[in-house]
């Protein structure tokens, strides 16, 4: 048996390897589960644990599957099945910290589905560190999407293989340069500021009232239990454990065992880099929103905004009529996104393809139930989609789809047309309201007009009224939207996204 050690002060660094669905309503199944669990003091491996799993169906072993992660039906045929590792699973992963890169959204659910499957009962974790959305919050956004390959690419540290072992060892070694990064900015704050090394979108934001702030975030961070913070803040970090954890602060402590107490004084006292049960009690405190469909790179919503938010009006002809837009016109290709990264862009005839279209009914009104990484609210409505309008978005999915996956992409794709069962000829079309912060208020900045049969007027909001917005989205109500399409590829999901940048709602 593994990982049975009474105290369970470690920290259990975990992955598993799944399946990919290929039609709706057919789950995931494990076919690697790899952890290694971690010496919180000194973030050191003491003990690993891998085996691959034969699911019970091996016909869900599909050929993406097998691009994801080079899993075969071959590799696990003599595998054992998830109930004859189950024990080992449980003794890993119940009563410690659990850590790993989005296992909130995807790895924990596995475990739990697993369990379920067998009738067991499944691990309970003491705490959950999930790096995807911790990095993003308290390491911005400069290493990109914050995507595990993307995150060892800025640092250096190699090309992610998609096994559980290997992931999980690069994932504790990203968590090991974040924090030192993180750890020479608190305590030379003048200088790598100076030096322009500090990147400005390495905020966070405060639970209290939404807007982005260092210092706030940094005190936002509840009570970790008392076996745990006795394991961990027992004592400050010598100089010979913080350069155990990463070389590079040994250049900046060179007289390794001895740290002068200007040094200690300089570092704020709120806040340890290498305090990760704090780090994991922050991150119970701060979810990651509930619906896959609304989960999009917020960086990209705030390219594509940029610019309604400086002023711009966006002319009718910046757009094309979907009625006029010739289908083998369409194209996708990869474009600089943020610093290195790279996002896709539809075009058509070699230039972004912008789409109008009139007269959408709008079939469900305005929706604010999800809020972004910084707390504003996301907008969307969804139309009616006339069939002019569904084959060039048909066709744009169907290109942007297969060039994330010739990429190497193992999210799950969403099409931004919906057809719902039982609905499948009336097909419908979400649209997407750009928002940004304008002082303590948010507001819409997609350009709103109301037309009669005299005139078209702007609609002008000075603060986000819900109210007001709700009023013009009723179901049935006619509205000739203007539109980018814009792709996004988060926590696993991808796709392309209609993001309004003028509406024009009609009134009799």
């Amino acid at each position: 048996m593994v990982g049975t050690s009474e105290d369970k002060s470690e920290i259990a660094f975990f992955d598993v390897e799944t399946t990919v669905p290929t039609r709706s309503g057919q789950g995931f199944a494990i076919l690697e589960f790899g952890a290694i669990l971690v010496c919180p003091r000194k973030l050191v491996e003491l003990q690993s644990f891998s085996t691959l799993v034969r699911p019970a169906d091996l016909s869900h072993i599909s050929t993406l599957s097998v691009r994801c992660n080079g899993i075969t039906k071959d590799a696990v045929i003599s595998a054992p099945g998830f109930v004859d590792i189950a024990d080992d699973v449980y003794n890993l992963l119940h009563g410690r910290i659990w850590a790993g890169h989005n296992i909130l959204r995807f790895d924990c659910a596995r475990i739990r589905e697993a369990f379920a499957e067998i009738n067991r009962p499944a691990p309970e974790p003491k705490g959950t560190i999930d790096s995807l959305a911790l990095l993003t919050q308290k390491f911005g956004r400069r290493a990109g999407d914050m995507k595990m390959a993307t995150l060892a690419t800025y640092f250096g540290l190699g090309q992610q293989t998609h096994r559980s072992l290997d992931d999980v060892r690069m994932n504790l070694e990203v968590l090991k340069y974040c924090a030192t990064v993180l750890f020479l900015e608190s305590s030379l704050p003048d200088i790598f500021t100076e030096n322009s090394w500090v990147s400005p979108n390495a905020t966070t934001r405060s639970r209290s009232n939404g807007k982005i702030s260092v210092e706030q975030a940094s005190q936002n961070v509840n009570t970790p239990s008392s076996s745990v913070r006795a394991e961990i803040h027992s004592t400050s970090p010598t100089s010979d454990e913080i350069g155990e954890i990463h070389p590079i602060l040994s250049l900046v402590m060179p007289n390794r065992g001895e740290v002068t107490g200007d040094l200690i004084e300089s570092i704020p006292a709120r806040s340890d880099p290498f305090n990760m049960v704090a780090l994991s009690d922050e991150m119970v405190k701060d979810p990651l929103p509930e619906d896959n469909m609304e989960e999009e790179n917020n960086l990209s919503s705030q390219e594509s905004s940029t610019a309604s938010a400086s002023g711009v009006s966006y002319g009718c002809t910046d757009f094309l009529e979907a009625d006029n837009i010739s289908i083998p016109s369409i194209s996708v290709t990869f474009v600089p996104f943020y610093r290195g990264s790279q996002k896709i862009q539809v075009l058509h005839k070699n230039y972004p393809l912008q789409v109008s279209c009139r007269r959408l009914k709008v079939r469900f009104g305005i929706s604010t139930k999800f809020v972004d990484q910084t707390g504003r609210p996301r907008l969307s409505f969804v139309v009616n989609a006339p069939s002019s309008l569904c084959q060039v978005l048909d066709a744009s999915d169907n290109l942007a789809q297969k060039l994330s996956m010739d990429s190497g992409s193992c999210s799950e794709w969403r099409n931004v047309v919906t057809r719902k069962p039982g609905f499948y000829n009336y097909p419908t079309v979400r649209l997407h309201l750009p928002t940004v912060a304008d002082g303590d208020d948010v507001r819409c900045i997609t350009e709103i007009y109301q037309k009669d049969s005299l005139a078209t007027q702007r609609l002008v909001f000075s603060r986000f009224d819900i109210v007001e917005l709700e009023s013009l989205f009723t179901p049935g109500n006619l509205v000739d939207a203007y539109f980018s399409l814009d792709a996004y590829d988060y926590q696993q999901n991808a796709g392309i996204r209609a993001v309004a940048k003028k509406l024009i709602f009609l009134t009799n």
